[in-house]
């Protein structure tokens, strides 16, 4: 069977239980269609580039899956109807990638600190020099 990447994002004021009961609405149409969802990844309320139907921010989901794409016909059908799916886009991969998902990798990376980083009021900065091109003034 092929290999399908699949994102949906819920509108922001859905409570986490809904966006649940949506993840599993979901996998139950393609486990009830001979597929099989192989990881869900849930990476949260997050900041959308653009407003999408008056929303600033989503609920973003991922899915591995690996089913017929009657399947995913089905799935996408269900999630039109819904009014609590903004968007959601599916892509066929050749093959699942292995752990965790770029953006989760992201995620566990942590604070910029750990990078050398940090917040702009707490750089280390040397001494101040004084610049050469500009003449000291002496008022009289």
């Amino acid at each position: 069977m092929p290999f399908y990447e699949h994102i949906f994002l819920v509108r922001q004021d859905a409570t986490p239980q809904q966006v649940e009961d949506i993840t599993t609405q979901v996998t139950s149409v393609v486990n009830g269609l001979s597929g099989k969802v192989t990881k869900t990844e849930n990476w949260g309320v997050r900041s959308l580039t653009y407003r999408m139907h008056k929303n600033r921010k989503a609920h973003f989901v991922l899915f591995n899956i690996d089913a017929p794409s009657a399947a995913i016909s089905e799935m996408e059908r269900q999630e039109r109807i819904s009014e609590e799916v903004i968007r959601y886009l599916s892509i066929r991969v050749e093959q699942h990638e292995e752990g965790p998902s770029a953006m989760m990798r992201k995620a566990d990376r942590g604070d910029r600190d750990e990078r050398g980083g940090g917040s702009r009021g707490e750089r280390e900065r040397g001494p101040r020099r004084p610049r050469e091109d500009v003449e000291p003034t002496v008022e009289e």
